[in-house]
């Protein structure tokens, strides 16, 4: 059988209320002829009749203890994926007290069914009151899977560390469990393998153009983390769809360069952080300088020759673009 060829066969199950009023009914009676066969046939001398007729009565009772392993809880957004004898038997989705073959078994798609079994009598053994039975369904709630975080080259081979979480949930039961061996394990290696090959994509961030070839409009990892993201979803739809998964978002929650760069990196951006600040400034103090000079020459107040033209601009750029405040010095001579 190709299991990518599974269909989904919803099953409904009886009422369980209904199917558990009989079993008890039926288990009351069974008990209740047991102990009038061994009182009232005791003494008759038919003991063939007597043996076949106590026989019956345990039979009956014991299928109907096997009877009790049908009865399901359905929770909202939960589903039981039952096979029987080896094949599939149907998926119970219906929420509600359900009754169902006794005779099939559910599975959970994972590799961690014992877990619940093992928490449990761990828990009796410490005396934890709180342990529960453990269950097999499947959950088709939103779950959210956060891989490592992993360390990859970037587009420009700086070494960057990024982290992302995945937001999903199963769509499809019967795939879950019988198209992949452990669903959970399948989307957290899909999920390393699509983070890991999309940031390799893009660099980190824009350089300056005297170093790379980046436009100041590529994507980015820093810059464009939701673009980034959306992709990432996208292709890891692709790969977990045959499985019956649906991603329903991916966002990157860390991203920094590698500790071997980082502290270069650091110190490059203060460079360019400096220098983008330092040519701000020079523009506007140009800006001054030449709206100074253009009033004063407007307003008649002092005419410069080119000399003291180009004196009185080194010294406006020097108060305009300096660290500190200016300490004037006050001419009281002749300016000539």
């Amino acid at each position: 059988m190709n299991f990518n060829e599974i269909k989904e066969k919803e099953i409904q199950g009886k009422s369980g209320y209904a199917a558990l009023f009989i079993l008890i009914a039926v288990m009351v009676l069974s008990i209740a002829f047991i102990i009038y066969a061994s009182v009232v046939f005791e003494e008759e001398e038919n003991i063939a009749l007597y043996t076949l007729e106590m026989i019956l009565f345990i039979l009956v009772l014991t299928m109907d203890c096997i009877g009790f392993a049908g009865l399901k809880t359905v929770k909202p957004n939960e589903a039981y994926v039952f096979s029987l004898f080896g094949k599939y038997y149907g998926t119970l989705k219906k929420e509600g007290f359900r009754f169902v073959n006794p005779f099939v078994s559910a599975n959970s798609g994972t590799k961690n069914d014992n877990n619940g079994m093992e928490e449990l009598i761990g828990g009796l053994k410490k005396g934890r009151a709180g342990s529960q039975l453990p269950r097999k369904s499947v959950s088709m709630r939103m779950q959210t899977f956060a891989n490592g975080v992993q360390k990859v080259n970037d587009r420009l081979g700086n070494p960057v560390m990024v982290g992302a979480i995945v937001v999903w949930r199963i769509t499809d039961p019967t795939k879950a469990v019988f198209v992949v061996d452990d669903y959970k394990e399948f989307l957290s290696n899909q999920a390393d393998s699509i983070i890991r090959n999309v940031a390799r994509l893009y660099p980190y961030d824009n350089m300056s153009e005297d170093e790379t070839d980046i436009s100041a409009d590529e994507l980015t990892l820093r810059g464009s983390s939701q673009e980034i993201a959306d992709r990432m979803r996208d292709e890891l739809q692709d790969r977990v769809a045959s499985a019956g998964l649906e991603i329903i978002e991916v966002r990157i929650n860390q991203l920094s360069y590698a500790e071997e760069i980082a502290a270069a990196m650091l110190q490059r951006q203060q460079a360019v952080a400096i220098i983008a600040a330092r040519k701000k400034i020079v523009e506007g103090a140009v800006s001054m300088v030449e709206m100074a000079l253009a009033q004063l020459k407007n307003d008649n107040v002092v005419d410069f020759d080119e000399e003291k033209k180009a004196q009185m601009v080194s010294n406006l750029l020097v108060v305009l673009c300096g660290n500190k405040d200016a300490q004037p010095v006050v001419n009281s001579g002749s300016i000539y």
